[in-house]
């Protein structure tokens, strides 16, 4: 009796060490991540999220009802015809924008117009080709028309 309690829980101890099978067992909720993991979100329209696509879709501003807000000060007309225009003029604006796509300068031109080359003939100049802003004060150290840093009588002025 001994001998049989001994070899089953030898027999337990060494089965818990043996490999177990590779891989993940097929079961409905597998079947069910993948066919969901597999989905195509825009199988029925394919282009629906391309830039531009928004003409496309059934997209507008809702009507005024009977129950509808209206700011105070306006009828439901004026209103209406404010709310038509902004959307006049945010349909005008995408479409702009939409005609900008896909069409830019590349690098090398953009530098190219500028004048900027591997010579370096466009560093001639002081600020190396870049525009400066104009300051109030003439920092040039030239005599001039132009108002000193420093006003006369100040603890920064050498005037």
């Amino acid at each position: 009796m001994k001998f049989a309690a001994v070899f089953v829980s030898s027999l337990a101890v060494a089965s818990a060490f043996v490999p177990q099978q590779a891989g993940r067992a097929s079961t409905q909720v597998d079947a069910l991540f993948d066919d969901i993991a597999n989905m195509d979100l825009w199988a029925p329209i394919k282009d629906s999220n391309k830039y531009g696509a928004r003409d496309k879709k059934n997209l507008k501003t809702g009507t005024i009802g009977a129950n509808s807000y209206v700011p105070s000060g306006l009828t439901a007309a004026q209103y209406a015809k404010i709310r038509a225009e902004e959307e006049a003029k945010k349909a005008a604006n995408y479409k702009k924008n939409v005609a900008k796509a896909g069409k830019f300068l590349g690098f090398d031109e953009f530098y190219l117009k500028r004048g900027t080359n591997l010579e370096g003939n466009w560093k001639k100049d002081v600020n190396l080709g870049h525009r400066m802003a104009k300051t109030k004060y003439d920092y040039s150290g030239k005599k001039n028309d132009a108002k000193p840093f420093a006003p006369k009588g100040s603890i920064f002025g050498k005037n």
